[in-house]
């Protein structure tokens, strides 16, 4: 190593003011105590500089490393030189400038040059124009957004299928989570959702409203019997069509990140034994309801296993139609529930399938059956638009990647269509007025979320806003319906207050009541005279 005097290149004006401090130190050294030296010393070491008794002379590779690439030690080859000679190694193609005498070790060459490039980079952004600087920046957010767009969380059936594969494979919870996770536990949790808010949105009987002595209840129609073959038997119908769906699609989940953890994609479950479970729970399902509440109900039921199972699911890689035939899949189960409750009302008389279906009285079943079957479309749009990369690698036919705009304007138009079922339904006489405030406000929030959906194509964060809108809209219209479900409170109002009933149904009733007693006596009276002339003769 040269000393500072002996090198090539001379020192500029800051280098030559260290050196004279440097010097000025080690002059001055001999002054101070012995401890105070040591301490001089070790920081001399540290900073480079050599503790010699004459003039202290610098280690120009110590001092010139300004981010110190020898450790404390003086020895090269320490953690933080380590660290950069192997990620800021120059490469081979890169020359070594001319100017730099021979001496200067790469290190120190790399990091000058690094830094001048840094500050040229630095330099280019402060004299840039404002309206280049604004266009970058609006690149910048466009490119964060879109890295930040959410990924959709895993569904309830690889959940469980990760509970199931953490489990000892003898245990009995392992086989259960895995079984559970063919059923589709939140899906299925929503069609009985709608089907038995459905069943108990049906009118309240008119004998019942007018008795003072029983407050109505949602359900108060129909039998709570009834209610629970419903329930348990629609559940299990859910259970074997999502079965169905899992077994004819098992290599397809595996290409998706939602799905491929389902179980039987990783093998928790056989195809044998998911067929069996499917034909056990189809046909429980099946006979619970077909016991319980009445054939027509259980039609419809067997009727959306096979238009899920074996029209859906295939239809999924052949055309975009099977948006709408999810959608027909998912307006079945209110007309379940409406049907389930017409067919256990005493006063109705209906005993027929188109009396249950096509009579005046099922209007209210249609319009339940619409508004779920508009909401599949905003839901499942914006769903599929935040994993549209993923639908089109594993080959399905959804309208989020074959036409991004037309199934923008689909979701628009069919959140729209909310506005006019969810009146028809207070025009009807199913609902009370504070229906129409509520589901004004769910509405309207939903369709301001489609429009933003619509008009920037899903970016800027609106496929999101549009799919919690849809997972909170849904929720408030049920249960809004139940709670202001006419003639729901009218009993319990005259139960509280103590008023009278009104006249005209109570004149109603008697005049009933009057005019099967003249009918009696009436036919008692024929009936003593023809005894008489029968006597006489």
């Amino acid at each position: 190593m040269l000393p500072l005097r002996s090198a090539r290149w001379r020192l500029g004006p800051s280098s030559q003011e260290a050196l004279s401090c440097a010097r000025c130190l080690g002059q001055s050294r001999s002054h101070l105590p012995s401890t105070t030296r040591n301490f001089w010393s070790s920081s001399h070491r540290r900073m480079g500089v050599a503790a010699n008794q004459g003039n202290s002379v610098f280690n120009k590779t110590y001092y010139f490393s300004a981010n110190r690439l020898y450790d404390a030690t003086g020895l090269k080859g320490g953690f933080i030189s380590s660290f950069i000679s192997t990620t800021s190694e120059p490469s081979s193609s890169s020359p070594r400038n001319p100017n730099i005498p021979s001496d200067v070790p790469n290190e120190i060459v790399n990091t000058s040059q690094s830094e001048s490039s840094n500050s040229t980079v630095a330099e280019d952004i402060h004299n840039e124009l404002p309206h280049r600087r604004r266009k970058r920046l609006k690149t910048l957010a466009a490119q964060e957004t879109q890295a930040a767009e959410p990924v959709i969380p895993l569904d309830a059936s690889a959940q469980l299928s990760k509970l199931s594969s953490s489990l000892p494979q003898t245990s009995i919870r392992r086989k259960l989570a895995a079984y559970l996770a063919l059923t589709k536990p939140r899906l299925s949790f929503l069609i009985v959702l709608t089907t038995t808010s459905a069943y108990g949105m049906y009118p309240i009987s008119s004998l019942l409203a007018l008795d003072p002595s029983i407050a109505p209840l949602p359900t108060l129609s129909t039998s709570t019997l009834t209610f629970i073959y419903l329930t348990v038997g629609t559940f299990l119908s859910c259970c074997s069509a999502n079965t169905i769906n899992m077994m004819l699609e098992p290599k397809y989940d595996a290409l998706m990140s939602r799905t491929r953890n389902r179980p039987l994609v990783r093998g928790l479950v056989s195809r044998r034994g998911a067929l069996l479970f499917a034909l056990g729970t189809a046909v429980a399902g099946l006979g619970l309801l077909y016991l319980g509440t009445n054939p027509t109900v259980t039609a419809l039921s067997a009727a959306n296993i096979v238009l899920y199972g074996f029209v859906y699911t295939p239809l999924k890689r052949i055309s975009v139609i099977n948006t709408w035939i999810g959608a027909i899949v998912g307006g079945i189960p209110p007309l379940m529930g409406w049907v389930a409750a017409a067919g256990q009302t005493a006063t109705t008389g209906h005993d027929t399938w188109r009396d249950m279906l096509l009579s005046e009285d099922s209007i209210g079943g249609w319009l339940l059956a619409g508004i779920l079957f508009a909401w599949q479309f905003p839901h499942f749009n914006a769903l599929s638009h935040l994993i549209r990369d993923e639908y089109k690698a594993a080959g399905y036919r959804m309208l989020c990647w074959v036409n991004p705009a037309r199934n923008a304007r689909v979701a628009l138009r069919y959140s729209v269509l909310m506005f006019p079922i969810s009146i028809g339904l207070w025009w009807v006489g199913v609902v009370g007025q504070g229906f129409l405030v509520g589901s004004t406000v769910a509405n309207g929030w939903l369709v301001r979320e489609a429009y933003r959906f619509w008009q920037h194509q899903g970016a800027q964060g609106s496929a999101r806003g549009l799919f919690w809108a849809s997972i909170w809209q849904l929720p408030i219209l049920l249960v809004g319906g139940l709670v202001t479900k006419k003639g729901l409170w009218d009993g319990l109002w005259r139960k509280i207050f103590g008023q009278p009933e009104e006249d005209d149904d109570e004149y109603l009733y008697y005049d009933d009541e009057e005019e099967a007693e003249l009918l009696r006596k009436e036919a008692a009276t024929a009936s003593s005279k023809q005894n008489g002339l029968l006597t006489t003769t």
